[in-house]
């Protein structure tokens, strides 16, 4: 897969393409990801990106031309990229929307700064909107790490064990069950007996009631129907 990102601060990326699963799959040819600086389509000696909003109001809002001059740019280069707005007024990223842009070819993500982006770019070259949560961040870099980092994870060879991605949070419906590791004793907390059991029917079946357990405390949201303490068939998430 090929992602692009289109930004004013491209270099708060660098760690961020070097480290861990992201770095090693680049590195392996498994993800090539290319940061570009949406100044540098800018057509004035200031480099200007952002002007005073018409009909007034506080804030700078980003300029058309420098965005229409940068997809436009970076869509000619390769296969025609699925372009994606980073905006609180998306659609919300969840575990069914990262599996899905997984199967796209070629991703194309613009961060945006400042109040807002003129909305002709919305208009005229962005194909859809996501938002990582309710709420407002400073600009689109962070969430568009997020949804980097989300979707890899479904790219094969990407994560050494598959079963990992399969097995993990919200694929289910459900939160992850309670992990544990050696030492069997941490300040006076031992591991669970079931899981030095060697009975993997027993293990499952643990793992399967703290998974309900807990999303059942910390996220009913997820869960559809009885909510007293029955088994209850979960419903999809609306978000990580």
């Amino acid at each position: 897969m090929r992602v692009d990102v289109i930004t004013i601060f491209p270099t708060v990326f660098r760690e961020f393409l070097g480290a861990s699963l992201i770095g090693r799959a680049i590195a392996a040819g498994l993800l090539e990801i290319h940061v570009h600086d949406l100044r540098d389509y800018t057509d004035d000696p200031h480099r200007s990106v952002d002007d005073e909003p018409y009909g007034g109001g506080g804030g700078m809002v980003m300029k058309a031309e420098p965005w229409l001059h940068a997809v436009r740019a970076v869509c000619g280069d390769g296969p025609r990229p699925h372009r994606i707005l980073l905006s609180p007024q998306g659609e919300r990223l969840d575990d069914a929307r990262v599996r899905s842009l997984a199967g796209e070819e070629r991703l194309l993500l613009l961060c945006g700064r400042y109040e807002a982006i003129d909305e002709r770019v919305r208009m005229l070259v962005v194909d859809s909107e996501l938002s990582v949560g309710d709420y407002v961040l400073s600009g689109g870099e962070v969430p568009a790490m997020t949804v980097i980092e989300a979707v890899s994870r479904h790219i094969p060879g990407v994560v050494g064990r598959p079963e990992s991605v399969e097995n993990e949070s919200f694929r289910s419906g459900l939160l992850d069950h309670p992990h544990y590791t050696r030492p069997r004793t941490v300040e006076g907390i031992e591991v669970p007996d079931v899981l030095r059991s060697g009975d993997h029917a027993r293990i499952d079946a643990w793992r399967r009631e703290q998974a309900l357990k807990a999303t059942r405390r910390k996220r009913p949201d997820l869960l559809a129907g009885d909510m007293r303490g029955q088994e209850v068939a979960p419903k999809a998430p609306n978000r990580r």
